[in-house]
């Protein structure tokens, strides 16, 4: 039996004062609305109400038992009212995982406009290069940086995860402007522990070109080589996210422009959902905004 269906059904009945006028109000026949009765009253095992060919009226216990019923209603009515709310507005902890140059460089300056426009809204956002497992590590979207998963994911295009070699007017007044790879031998380059060893840069002119530097200088963290590359140290090959606004303000000069290594493709990634969540889609949304992707880099 469903319950609740017979309870509207009765409380029409009692509302409107005939199984006619409740089967129109309900979409259904009579004779259907009679058989809602009937189980309610076989249910509690007491007539709810006295009827004849002419007229019907509520028993004590239909009395009773209608204002019980009203209550349940509206407080499904309300339930349904608050999820179908949480359907419509964003609100919630959305969890983002990104790359850590990008994420501190950019993303997360960003965010202070979406949750401004979103109060209901908290982000928990999580900075690292490893690749992270959206159900395993209970992420609701993530940024990676080139290839994309096997796995079935949506992938929406974000600008191209660019480089930049360069390094300090002071250094290239002192030390010179390398012209070509091979002049690096006599610069000092400031090495990322992560790649590779903490050995070489991989450039490119056409054809890959490997270099082993003879690194004075190698941090695991690409913000202290960039500190290091403005105060003279040398030479720094790091993400354009994070040296970026150096380079637009002189402090940092690009050198080598042609052998940088090209820039790699950077999505967003999420799960599929037939229902997507307000807070995800809200998130996924500001960013295509935010950082569109200009149709020849697709």
């Amino acid at each position: 039996m469903d319950r609740l269906r017979c309870m509207q059904a009765f409380v029409a009945v009692a509302d409107l004062g005939s199984f006619a006028r409740a089967a129109e109000q309900l979409d259904v026949s009579a004779v259907m609305v009679g058989k809602y009765v009937q189980q309610l009253e076989a249910h509690l095992g007491t007539a709810l109400l006295q009827r004849n060919t002419r007229r019907q009226r509520l028993t004590e216990a239909g009395t009773a038992y209608l204002a019980g019923c009203r209550q349940v209603l509206e407080q499904v009515q309300h339930v349904e009212a608050s999820v179908a709310g949480l359907q419509l507005q964003p609100r919630g902890l959305l969890r983002i995982s990104a790359p850590s140059t990008w994420g501190s460089c950019v993303l997360a300056p960003a965010l202070a406009s979406l949750l401004e426009a979103q109060p209901l809204v908290n982000i928990e956002l999580d900075l690292s290069n490893r690749t992270v497992d959206l159900i395993e590590d209970g992420f609701d979207a993530t940024i990676r940086v080139g290839p994309l998963p096997s796995r079935e994911v949506v992938a929406r295009p974000l600008p191209p995860y660019a480089m930049s070699l360069c390094a300090s007017p002071d250094y290239l007044r002192r030390k010179g402007t390398p012209r070509d790879p091979a002049d690096l031998a006599q610069h000092e380059c400031l090495s990322h522990l992560s790649w590779r060893g903490g050995h070489g840069w991989r450039l490119a002119n056409g054809d890959a070109v490997d270099w082993e530097p003879r690194a004075r200088l190698s941090s695991n963290d690409g913000q202290a080589l960039r500190q290091a590359a403005l105060a003279g140290a040398g030479l720094v090959l790091q993400p354009t996210a994070l040296l970026g606004e150096d380079i637009a303000a002189g402090r940092l000069v690009t050198v080598l422009a042609d052998h940088v290594p090209a820039a790699r493709p950077m999505h967003l990634i999420y799960l599929p959902d037939r229902r997507p969540r307000p807070r995800l889609q809200c998130f996924v949304e500001f960013l295509m905004e935010r950082f569109p992707v200009t149709p020849e880099v697709r």
